[in-house]
């Protein structure tokens, strides 16, 4: 048996409190969410990374926020 489903989904405002490596957002229906998570070191990396020698300098021109 097979269902079809249509939708029309209007977002006036959507707010996400946090994001991890295994946060799922779902708007809509689905049939199946298979979770999956990788964390991948491409780098080669060992250890933590160095402290900055020198903190960055603020911007010459001022930014509005």
């Amino acid at each position: 048996m097979n269902f079809y489903v249509n939708q029309t989904i209007m977002i006036h405002y959507i707010k996400i409190g946090g994001i991890s490596n295994s946060s799922v957002v779902q708007i809509g229906s689905a049939g199946i969410i298979k979770p999956l998570s990788n964390l991948y070191n491409t780098g080669e990396f060992t250890g933590v990374a160095p402290k900055a020698k020198k903190p960055i300098p603020l911007p010459l021109v001022p930014l509005t926020t």
